[in-house]
């Protein structure tokens, strides 16, 4: 077996696992934040009990995203050598800066807020819970600054057929962390929002008198936290996709299935695509609504897949540039379908439980239980597209995926570490979700405990 395959579905698999559970760490730090300064302001006993049972789901998320994410780390080293030299001068840098400040921050504190309760002022641990917030979204920012440069590679020069660093203001400031790192966090905070109200339906259809105010105040909270979330991870997506249409217009063409150059260019809302023709079997398509999409007008034209093809043919020599268009496609209308479809969630959810219809609406309590996964799915769509949209490259017009791996690494040791990890995280997974739904279907009354 290719050594190169292997690799690759080594980090998709423990990468994905390990981003299942980053937007809810970026999401719930955030939310905790806000509940505590709520209690801190108006001095509510409710809002303190809040923040320390949805702590407990933030801190089990949190220890499982530290295990899975340290993996990651070995890979560059391990299966990707070749990359870790091309890159390493590059890609280290911002790594670096995220372990010794943004994780170091978050992580002591965490320990703080753990303990700190009835050791700091309400003021002082409230500062500790945004610290942690703080913390956490900028150990993302350090990350998705390291994926812009493999994006839209920027402030470096070739030297001894190494990618050196000779700009750490042009790498921190690549527009295309302009938008990933905004659409990430607003991505983590749509999954806080629909992560608690999935739990606080779930109580609320159990309709105990001593919990109902409890989770309609946390389901409220939960439900604003949540359409802000879905609004502005779709509005910052759409930005994004304006600018991948000027940055990586081979990503766009892939995402919509659009083979040929069209002026104006028309958007397809469903099709059977034929990679291997190059063409689509069946499609429905929205005239000159992909030029509107794009570039805010109806006449502006876009290149089709073919014809980037032929571009990239002759800046980077032969070879297919095209990528994977079913994984893009679909996992582009799944993204935008999945959005579309929160956004209309947690519009209900925000007015029936301002106008305390929830009691009375059943359905959609025992509907809001399920859709706690649909953040997660939209999200993972989303790295779908980012990572295989920019095939054949690992770092885009630098270095192709198959020059990246390490050439002494065998298919049996990558099956073996393969089939170790898949172990491994599935016992993890297995812990995690075990504990978040114990701790989240349990009694508020659990969670008020001395040092908790």
């Amino acid at each position: 077996m290719d050594p190169v395959i292997l690799s690759r579905w080594q980090f998709a698999i423990t990468t994905i696992f390990h981003f299942f559970f980053v937007p809810v760490t970026l999401g719930l730090s955030l939310f905790l934040a806000v509940l505590e300064t709520k209690y801190v302001t108006s001095g509510e006993e409710i809002y303190k009990k809040m923040v320390k049972f949805w702590g407990k789901i933030f801190l089990i998320n949190f220890a499982i995203g530290v295990v899975t994410g340290i993996v990651q780390e070995f890979h560059f080293g391990l299966n990707w050598s070749e990359y870790a030299r091309f890159m390493g001068d590059v890609f280290g840098a911002p790594l670096a800066i995220e372990g010794l400040m943004a994780f170091f921050l978050e992580s002591t504190f965490i320990g703080v807020w753990i303990f700190g309760w009835d050791k700091l002022s309400p003021k002082a641990h409230a500062g500790v819970a945004w610290l942690i917030a703080i913390g956490s979204n900028l150990s993302a920012l350090w990350i998705l600054v390291a994926n812009s440069f493999m994006q839209n590679p920027v402030g470096y020069a070739i030297r001894n057929g190494r990618a050196e660093m000779t700009d750490f203001w042009a790498l921190v400031s690549n527009p295309n962390v302009r938008y990933q790192f905004p659409h990430v966090v607003t991505a983590g905070v749509a999954v806080g929002g629909f992560l608690i109200m999935s739990f606080s339906a779930w109580h609320l259809l159990k309709d105990k008198a001593e919990t109902r105010e409890f989770f309609t105040r946390s389901f409220r909270w939960a439900a604003i936290f949540a359409l802000i979330g879905a609004l502005l991870v779709g509005l910052i997506g759409h930005a994004q996709g304006q600018f991948l249409a000027q940055s990586q217009p081979l990503k766009i063409a892939a995402m919509e299935g659009h083979w040929e150059t069209e002026a104006p260019a028309s958007f397809s809302v469903i099709a059977i695509v034929n990679q291997e023709k190059q063409a689509n079997t069946f499609e429905i398509k929205v005239p000159k609504f992909l030029s509107l999409m794009l570039f805010n007008d109806l006449s502006t034209g876009f290149k089709g897949l073919k014809e980037l093809q032929e571009e990239e043919i002759a800046k980077y020599g032969p070879g297919n540039y095209i990528p994977p268009v079913l994984i893009s496609y679909w996992s582009s209308r799944t993204m935008i379908g999945i959005g579309l479809v929160m956004v209309l969630i947690a519009i209900l959810a925000v007015w029936w439980s301002w106008k305390e219809k929830l009691q009375e609406r059943r359905w959609f309590l025992r509907m809001l239980i399920l859709t706690g996964l649909l953040p997660t799915i939209a999200i993972t769509a989303g790295w779908l597209i980012a990572e295989t949209g920019r095939w054949p490259w690992i770092v885009h017009g630098l270095q192709k995926i198959e020059d990246a791996v390490s050439p002494a690494i065998t298919p049996g040791i990558i099956i073996f570490s393969m089939s170790s990890f898949l172990v491994l995280y599935s016992v993890l997974g297995v812990i995690g979700v075990s504990l978040m739904l114990k701790y989240g279907k349990s009694d508020p009354a659990a969670a008020e405990g001395k040092g908790e």
